[in-house]
Formats: structure tokens, C-alpha cells, sequence
């Protein structure tokens, strides 16, 4: 935990490199690409995961799970989604090892498999060939099923949580008589999405549409909600998508209709990963180290007692030990009484971790029967008395998460720019930030875009579409179709 920050302003994937190591959150495994999630980081997405979980199972999801491996074939029977995946799939070829003629092991080749398991680099296939035996009538609609799991997609340029080999997220999967009801479904999830970001990660976002060339591989309309780093580069934080009949058609899955006749099924999909972690580190984070949303906080409170002698630090730990079992039924509270270590060192050691408050505790303050507290983002120190202590600890909790989403809410709005021309966006680009553009639907152009800037359609922002009446293309100078919000992204 000794070694300093790179600044951000300097070099900011660096920063976040540092900060992810001296945060102790995340480690590189053997396996190229992967990460080991310390406790740190893994207690972010267990929070994470359990609000989302009551927000699933309040909009009437329930969680299952499905296994990792898929035949091979099943890829294949959807050409969208085969053509989207099939670049980045890990394929098991073999059930077994046998010892090699020159020492150690390799595959048996005897053990070669008939055909070949696709580890699951999204779950589709595998769900909607279950859904097949389970969906006979219009009484077994709909299915609204989530899974908490892993995912492999095979990346050649990594970085821990925003982009690695494996993964944790979360998967819906929804099965609807309608296509009404499908889009309802995706509509009402990218709304639950935006909301969780907001209420717990304390992170604005913008929701809109996908462009045809960014959409979901084998979706009809992709939904997102896309977030603004620090840096002023985007990062998509959730994705629903509302799949039409494409899976439903490729794996047969029809029921009856009240009518008697058979329909094939409507379908969604929806999900957030452990990128959402890597956000939260570049949505708030500063030069000091990890900031951290108060209910994303692995700990939320540590109390750091201060004494010169043996005298006084039995008085002050015994009084901190008692202002600890006070709070620890209402908030996740460290005592930090280890001897050797100067009060600063540990201050420091803290703030990098990302604890929103500390309160310290020296003889005076048992004196008074109070504490002094302190933010992790700054400001002056205050005295709180115990008595009342869990109320005055809860209401500060409530206003630091509130001051980060005011920052974050600040810095999204000044980001989002808007230019006359091509060229002048090439130049604006270089200095960051998200650019609200007419214009008119094009993938070739886009593709081109892209290859020049790097930028690309974060999304069609669904508050702003309609403004482009009227106007014409940044670009080409043809009548626009959408306001495209452009960035470069993560």
C-alpha cells in the first residue's frame, strides 16, 4: 500500500491500474487476460449484485441457472449471433488428460469429444433450447428468468473489470406472447438499470438506442445506458435488448395461442457485469485513491483510536470498541487499534481503500463522550456526540452519496458538446467528452468514423430524438435521421 498513485492528469490508465493494485481489488491470474478478484473488489460487486438482485425480484424475476458449457451447434443456428460471438469463443475439445511421452500432460486422444462445448460467452443458445421443452401454451408466458454467473469471451486486449477473458454478470432472459410485451420488458429493465446506477453507484447515465452496427449479435434494438469516465471517454454500463422472434425461430420454440393457432415466442435479454466496478472506480475516484458510493462500500466506517500511552489506549480503544458495537448493526464498521502504526499511516492506508468516513477517537473525544469525524472527500473535521450517533452516521452516509452523484451529474453535463463539422469534431475529440451530433444513419460511414477517430455512436439518447428535425448530417450534410451521441469508449 506504500507505493504512490500516477496522477490522472498525467497518465490516467495508469491511475487506474494503481489504484485497482494499492485498493488491493483485483490481481492478474497465470491465465492471460483473467483477473483474481480480491475480497476488496469482490465485496463492490457483492453489493452490486444484491441490489440488483431485489430490483429483479421486485419486477417479477426469479434466478435459475444453466450450465457454462454449449454444443457447438447451437451457435450455428442463429447466423447473427454465430457471426457476433464466433471470434471470441473458447472451444473445449477433449474430456481428459493422460500423461505425456516427454513428462507432464496432454489432451488423450482418445477423450476427443464427438463435438465440441462452447464455453458459454452469453447464454442465449443454451436458455431458449430449454425454453423449447418448457413453452408448449400460452399459460406458461412468460418466463422471466435471471442467472448470476460467469462468461468467457476470448479478448486480445485486456483490462482489469472493464474488459477481461472471464467475467461475473448478470443474465435475463425473458420469454412473452408478444412483441408489445417483449419490448416492454426490455424498456422496463434499461430502466432498472439506469435507476440502480443512479441510487446505489451514484453514477448519471444516459439512456438511448444502439445503431444497427453496435447492436446485440441476433437483437432487433438494443437499449444501453452509457456513463462518462473522468477522462471524458464513455463506457457502456448496461445493456437490454429486445430479440424479436430470431431465437425463438432458430431453436422452434412456438406455443399455442388462445386462438388455437402456434406462434413463435418473443424474447429479451438484459445484463450488467463487473465492468460496472471498473466504472464506479472512474466515475469518482481521485489522486488519493478509490472513492467509493457508500452503499457500494466494503467498509463504511473505520474508527481509529489515538493514544501515546499504555494508559490512554486502553481508555480510548475500550470507548472505540463500544462506539463500534454501536454502529455495526446499521453500517459495515472496521476497528483499526493496531499498535505500531502512526495515526497518519493509517488515515492513508483507509482513504486508498475508499472508506467513506472515519472517525477518530483520542482521549479528549472520550472525554466528551463524542467522536471526530472525517469524509473521504474532504472538508473540515467535525466532533458527532454518541448519543445519536447511528442517525448522524446514516445522514452523512446519505449526503456523501449524494454530493458524488452532483459531481457526476456536473461533469456529464459539461461534457457533452456539439460541433458544426467533421473536421471540427476530429479536433474537439482530442480533448475529450461525449458529442451530441445530427445524424443521418449510415454504417459506412460510421465504419469510417470509427477507423479514423476511434469514436463511435455510443447510442441514440432517447430524450433528444426529434431534435434533429430539420438539421442536417456533421458529416455527410444530408438530412439527419437521429441525434447520435458520439465518444471514445472503453
Amino acid at each position: 500500500m506504500d507505493a504512490a498513485l500516477t496522477s490522472r492528469s498525467k497518465d490516467y490508465s495508469q491511475w487506474y491500474l494503481d489504484l485497482i493494485s494499492t485498493a488491493e481489488l483485483a490481481d492478474y491470474s497465470p491465465v492471460k487476460g483473467c483477473m483474481v478478484l480480491r475480497p476488496n473488489g469482490y465485496a463492490i460487486w457483492d453489493q452490486m449484485r444484491l441490489e440488483l438482485d431485489r430490483r429483479f425480484r421486485e419486477t417479477g424475476h426469479v434466478n435459475a441457472y444453466f450450465p457454462m458449457f454449449i454444443p457447438m451447434s447451437f451457435l450455428s443456428k442463429e447466423a447473427d449471433h454465430v457471426e457476433g460471438f464466433a471470434k471470441e469463443c473458447a472451444v473445449v475439445t477433449h474430456h481428459r488428460l493422460r500423461a505425456a511421452p516427454g513428462g507432464g500432460v496432454e489432451p488423450d486422444p482418445e477423450s476427443k469429444l464427438e463435438e465440441p462445448l462452447i464455453v458459454r460467452p452469453t447464454s442465449e443458445t443454451i436458455i431458449w433450447h430449454m425454453y423449447g421443452k418448457w413453452i408448449q401454451s400460452w399459460r406458461d408466458l412468460p418466463i422471466l428468468i435471471n442467472q448470476w454467473a460467469n462468461v468467457v469471451r476470448w479478448e486480445m486486449k485486456t483490462r482489469p473489470f472493464l474488459r477481461t477473458t472471464e467475467f461475473l454478470w448478470q443474465e435475463g432472459h425473458t420469454a412473452h406472447a408478444t412483441s408489445q410485451e417483449a419490448v416492454e420488458e426490455a424498456e422496463r429493465m434499461l430502466w432498472v438499470y439506469h435507476d440502480f446506477a443512479r441510487e446505489v453507484l451514484a453514477m448519471p447515465t444516459l439512456p438511448g438506442v444502439k445503431s444497427a452496427s453496435e447492436r446485440f449479435a441476433g437483437a432487433v434494438e438494443t437499449y444501453t445506458i452509457e456513463a462518462l469516465m473522468q477522462n471524458g471517454w464513455a463506457l457502456q454500463a448496461g445493456t437490454s435488448h429486445f430479440l424479436g422472434q430470431n431465437f425463438a425461430k432458430a431453436f422452434e420454440v412456438s406455443f399455442q395461442a388462445p386462438s388455437g393457432e402456434r406462434e413463435f415466442v418473443w424474447a429479451t435479454s438484459w445484463g450488467v457485469s463487473t465492468r460496472l466496478v471498473g466504472a464506479v472506480i472512474m466515475t469518482h475516484s481521485d489522486d488519493a485513491g478509490l472513492v467509493l458510493p457508500p452503499i457500494l462500500a466494503p467498509t463504511q466506517v473505520v474508527i481509529v483510536p489515538i493514544w501515546k500511552t499504555d494508559a490512554e489506549k486502553e481508555l480510548v480503544v475500550g470507548f472505540a470498541r463500544a462506539v463500534q458495537a454501536q454502529l455495526k448493526s446499521s453500517f459495515r464498521v472496521a476497528l483499526d487499534d493496531r499498535d505500531g502504526l502512526k495515526p497518519g499511516a493509517k488515515y492513508y492506508e483507509w482513504e486508498r481503500r475508499g472508506v467513506p468516513l472515519r472517525l477518530e477517537v483520542g482521549p479528549r473525544d472520550v472525554a466528551s463522550n463524542a467522536v471526530f469525524a472525517a469524509s473521504r472527500l474532504g472538508g473540515k473535521k467535525e466532533g458527532i456526540p454518541v448519543d445519536g450517533l447511528v442517525d448522524a452516521v446514516r445522514s452523512r452516509m446519505e449526503a456523501f452519496h449524494a454530493e458524488l452523484l452532483r459531481r457526476a451529474e456536473e461533469r456529464l453535463a459539461a461534457s457533452i458538446k456539439s460541433v458544426d463539422d467533421y473536421a471540427s469534431f476530429k479536433v474537439e475529440l482530442e480533448k475529450g467528452g461525449l458529442f451530441l451530433l445530427p445524424w443521418s444513419d449510415n454504417a459506412a460511414n460510421e465504419a469510417k468514423i470509427k477507423e479514423e477517430t476511434r469514436a463511435t455512436i455510443r447510442c441514440y439518447p432517447l430524450k433528444n430524438q426529434g431534435e434533429q428535425a430539420g438539421k442536417t448530417c456533421f458529416y455527410s450534410g444530408e438530412p439527419a435521421t437521429h441525434m447520435a451521441l458520439f465518444a471514445r469508449a472503453y
